[in-house]
């Protein structure tokens, strides 16, 4: 047996300034990992390719590895970038296999194609027509009919924070291997509804996704092959983002349809809950300020890079810093050119520079505004650390050169490649320790659940600005299919 096995993951915001070349991909390297790199890379992690490797050694089949490519949301992924990696893929099936598994994320858009992910599986279509194909998905998936046309069976993630990615790629690969071996024939059937939730309603640890999640498990133990309610990123202004539904049987592509639509209209039903109701930032500062014991959770949740923002704007920090709050850690501020002036200066040193608003964000029509702090260079590191999970446990990062500058009453970590706080190891290697903080401000939205949520005393979401914002009104859409719920409080499905 041999198995084409490869990742070529993006979660497109296209009202991101921030620019997605090949080098986004890459966590500091010319390229994106190839053939045995991605093995010793994946293999034993909790991510959707390190279970296709598992499964491939477990069935005794060669791999073929063309390329492992994620990056961090942001703006449209440039062509040459996308061409890069794409042409590996399918260079790869070309050369002959039985099955093709795919780590996608699903909302992957493009400067040429509003759906990358669907364009990649027309092209192995192209050269392999009856290969199957097993793919792997982020919930946020921006579900295209091509997607469902193009493969043979689709799983996504079932929680959120993304704790089941190992689970998923066993989800979306054990029907190909099962067809493979005669024993199953996935049948796949999908469907949309008019919605747009909002990200910071869309936890499975909170109603109503957690219950819809839990009904698509049951699909599962009850014999559905694999079972996902995408909650759609609404950050993307093309036709198909938005909430979506894909049920894999055995067989039964009707059963498949009626699964489906059943998980749609659980969630078209709880509409009105997928909406957030935003609380202005001053009034929330004031209540973090009044609360008792820590850490206190104050999340600037308008500027999450794993959205697609900047991470650099500096309001809800700047509030911060004039609040007088103390004993407060804040992670984090990209801005390699602050960590550049912090290397030079060395630990120990005090200084005063402009940090964060390096990037303009035309599509909210703002400009980015730095904000001048002074304090000490605590620490500098080169940005590199490993998951401590259950997010993506085992998956080494990089968040670039970094460092920590402690103002005396908030330490900042400044980072240099966009990481969102999900994970104790990004905290750890800069020496900070989240548990001791009385006050923790994480750009952040639903992830840091994952790994800081134990840690919580108490959670303050903090409106501040980005093009992650939670309020639909400061984005212009024209490309999303209309009406569409909140956008037009009429729409009916």
């Amino acid at each position: 047996m041999r198995l084409v096995i490869a990742q070529m993951k993006h979660e497109t915001n296209t009202f991101s300034p921030v620019p997605t070349d090949l080098a986004r991909f890459t966590r500091g390297r010319a390229t994106p990992l190839e053939g045995e790199e991605i093995r010793a890379a994946f293999r034993g992690t909790g991510t959707g390719i390190g279970a296709f490797i598992a499964l491939a050694e477990q069935a005794g089949a060669q791999m073929l590895l063309p390329v492992a490519g994620s990056a961090a949301p942001s703006g449209p992924v440039h062509s040459a970038a996308y061409e890069y990696m794409a042409q590996r893929i399918v260079d790869a099936v070309a050369q002959g296999c039985d099955a093709v598994l795919l780590d996608l994320h699903g909302a992957m858009v493009t400067e040429r194609h509003e759906d990358g992910e669907g364009e990649l599986l027309a092209r192995i279509r192209r050269i392999a027509p009856q290969v199957p194909i097993g793919v792997a998905l982020d919930m946020h998936a921006n579900f295209f009919p091509a997607m469902g046309a193009h493969a043979t069976a689709i799983a996504g993630y079932q929680t959120y924070p993304h704790v089941d990615m190992y689970e998923t790629g066993l989800r979306a690969g054990r029907p190909v291997l099962a067809l493979l071996g005669g024993k199953a024939a996935p049948a796949m059937a999908w469907g949309w509804r008019p919605m747009l939730p909002h990200v910071m309603r869309q936890s499975s640890l909170d109603a109503p996704n957690r219950e819809i999640q839990a009904r698509a498990r049951a699909m599962e133990q009850q014999g559905a092959l694999s079972a996902t309610f995408f909650v759609g990123f609404p950050h993307a202004d093309i036709p198909y983002a938005g909430v979506s539904a894909v049920v894999v049987t055995d067989g039964d592509a009707a059963l498949a349809k009626r699964l489906s639509e059943e998980l749609l209209d659980m969630a078209w039903r709880e509409r009105e809950k997928f909406v957030y109701r935003i609380e202005p930032l001053a009034a929330s500062l004031e209540r973090a300020r009044r609360m008792q014991g820590g850490p206190v959770v104050l999340l600037d949740h308008y500027d999450n890079c794993a959205s697609g923002g900047t991470m650099d704007t500096m309001m809800v920090l700047g509030g911060i810093l004039e609040s007088g709050m103390e004993d407060v850690c804040a992670f984090a501020i990209f801005d390699p050119q602050a960590v550049c002036k912090m290397q030079q200066a060395g630990v120990g040193a005090r200084v005063t520079l402009p940090l964060g608003g390096r990037l303009d964000m035309p599509a909210l029509g703002l400009r980015g505004r730095p904000r001048e702090v002074t304090g000490t260079v605590k620490r500098i590191i080169d940005g590199l650390y490993t998951n401590e999970g259950p997010m993506a446990r085992g998956e080494r990062m990089d968040m670039g050169a970094s460092a920590v500058l402690d103002t005396g009453k908030v330490e900042i970590a400044v980072i240099s490649r966009h990481t969102e706080p999900y994970d104790l190891g990004s905290f750890r290697a800069l020496g900070l320790e989240p548990a001791n903080k009385r006050y923790l401000m994480l750009k952040s939205r639903v992830h840091w659940r994952a790994g800081l949520g134990p840690l919580a005393k108490a959670v303050v979401e903090c409106a501040g600005e980005g093009v992650c914002t939670s309020d639909y009104a400061q984005l212009k859409f024209s490309r999303v299919r209309r009406p569409a719920f909140p956008l037009d409080a009429d729409a009916a499905c």
